[in-house]
């Protein structure tokens, strides 16, 4: 992935949170559903006749 759209420090620190570890891909796999989820929500967006990515396109 060229650039990730979720703080990894962040990330961790929830896992940890969760009393669980943090393996090295994780960080990544999660920016890669995060930018899947916005492209559907942006797809969503556009069907409906606009141009603004709302909370309920989620």
């Amino acid at each position: 992935m060229a650039e990730s759209l979720v703080v990894g420090s962040k990330v961790k620190d929830a896992i940890k949170a969760e009393d669980c570890n943090t393996a090295g891909d994780a960080v990544d796999a999660l920016s890669e559903v995060v930018a899947s989820l916005i492209k559907k929500a942006a797809a969503r967006a556009k069907a409906n006749g606009r141009k603004t990515v709302r909370g309920v396109d989620f």
